[in-house]
């Protein structure tokens, strides 16, 4: 919780692997224009599924890990083994280094740590494992696959990678797996526990398990099979399911006071985080959203800002049918008739659902829409739904200059997260 006297948390460098490929300038630029990272699905053999498109991260590998000051005086373990890191640990690391560079940081920063979120971790690594053990009778399981696989390997990797001591934890509460860590995350730096966290979340999940898994749960778009540009429409009258995505989203999180001392960029500050349950479902969430209303009033409270600031919302906007509803309703019973005029957007409908990784993508997304004056769209929005009467930036982004921004984040589990992040003069 923050209070009017603790010092302000600010973001000072942001990395990027999305459907788009790897870094945050790439995506930005995908983002803006209204780009769809769905496409069918070619790594595995998807005709079985009712669900065949996905928004993947391809194309990507150990050679695309940047390199940081400092790295020469390490031996730089990194790179010993790239079979030994799972698709998520892969491009967070990628996406962490990138947000550790861009924040002028070196390798083995004193008083520095990891909190990052995530899903489904090494998930890729699990299903394969398993597969070599029931179907080639574990002739090609490797002696890694336990650690490798694990969530909690996440922040590790990430740690060894950039050689910081400090803690090293990674949240895996579903959706709002990453949302959680940087709300964590902030408050520890707030706290004095660390001067640095490298904070966000990495999730690779496009797998047959999982497309299968989902597909039986019917959660998942199928009716746009012929045409996966379309299937994620978050808010449209034609919405079928979301579209399973991957990517790593990562922030590097200070206190401002250290942030202007060292002439760091900041993109803008993370000043509230609000965190419920609706204690109601595995899979859905109360009807009635009220538990997402109170998270989202805390986080306002707790950024000490007022309805007024907030000039646009990042909405979870999953492109599901009751999920959508509902998360309109509850920011229209939060802003009252203001909210008619509050624009919003769902970058799902561009890079489908990350899982974990989801939130930060949100937050990411926000951050650099308000260091850069424009609004990213919502895409695919053909034929409005009476359930989902707001403005969601559709189809085409829009200049705006706004001083804060809600994120919002729900999960499996009843989970749900909002973060208000905010311009710094």
């Amino acid at each position: 919780m923050r209070h009017s006297g603790d010092p302000r948390v600010v973001i000072t460098g942001i990395g990027v692997v999305s459907p788009f490929g790897v870094g945050r300038e790439r995506f930005w630029d995908h983002l803006s224009r209204g780009c769809s990272g769905t496409r069918p699905i070619a790594d595995f053999d998807a005709s079985p599924f009712a669900c065949r498109v996905a928004a993947p991260v391809t194309g990507v590998s150990i050679d695309d890990v940047p390199e940081i000051d400092g790295d020469d005086i390490w031996d730089p373990g990194y790179r010993a083994d790239p079979k030994r890191y799972s698709r998520a640990a892969l491009i967070g690391v990628i996406a962490a280094r990138e947000a550790w560079k861009d924040a002028g940081l070196r390798v083995g920063e004193p008083n520095a740590g990891v909190v990052i979120g995530s899903g489904g971790g090494g998930i890729d690594i699990g299903e394969k494992q398993y597969y070599d053990f029931f179907v080639a009778h574990g002739r090609r399981v490797t002696p890694y696959a336990i650690p490798v696989s694990i969530v909690g390997m996440m922040s590790s990797e990430i740690s060894i990678s950039l050689r910081v001591r400090g803690i090293s934890h990674v949240l895996s509460c579903g959706c709002t797996s990453s949302t959680d860590a940087i709300g964590y995350a902030a408050a520890l730096i707030r706290a004095g526990e660390a001067d640095i966290l490298l904070s966000g979340g990495a999730d690779a999940c496009v797998t047959p398990g999982m497309i299968y898994g989902f597909s039986r749960m019917h959660v998942v778009s199928t009716a746009y099979n012929d045409v996966p540009a379309q299937a994620s429409r978050p808010f449209d009258r034609g919405r079928d399911g979301f579209v399973l995505g991957e990517g790593a989203w990562m922030v590097v999180l200070e206190t401002e006071s250290r942030a202007r001392a060292r002439g760091a960029h900041i993109y803008a500050s993370v000043d509230g985080y609000g965190s419920t349950c609706d204690a109601y479902h595995r899979v859905q969430m109360a009807p009635d959203g009220a538990e997402i209303v109170r998270a989202i009033a805390i986080a306002i409270e707790r950024s000490g800002r007022s309805h007024e600031e907030i000039g646009y919302v990042n909405y979870h906007g999953t492109s599901t049918v009751l999920n959508d509803a509902v998360e309109s309703r509850c920011v229209r019973e939060v802003f009252g008739e203001r909210a008619d005029t509050l624009a919003g957007s769902s970058v799902k409908s561009m890079i489908g659902h990350p899982q974990g990784a989801s939130g930060a993508a949100g937050i990411v997304a926000a951050a650099l829409a308000i260091e850069r004056d424009f609004l990213p769209p919502t895409i695919n929005q053909t034929e409005s739904d009476v359930a989902c009467d707001l403005d969601y930036v559709p189809n085409r982004g829009r200049a705006a200059q706004i001083e804060a921004a809600l994120c919002n984040c729900l999960g499996f589990g009843s989970k749900n997260s909002a973060i208000v992040i905010g311009r710094v003069a």
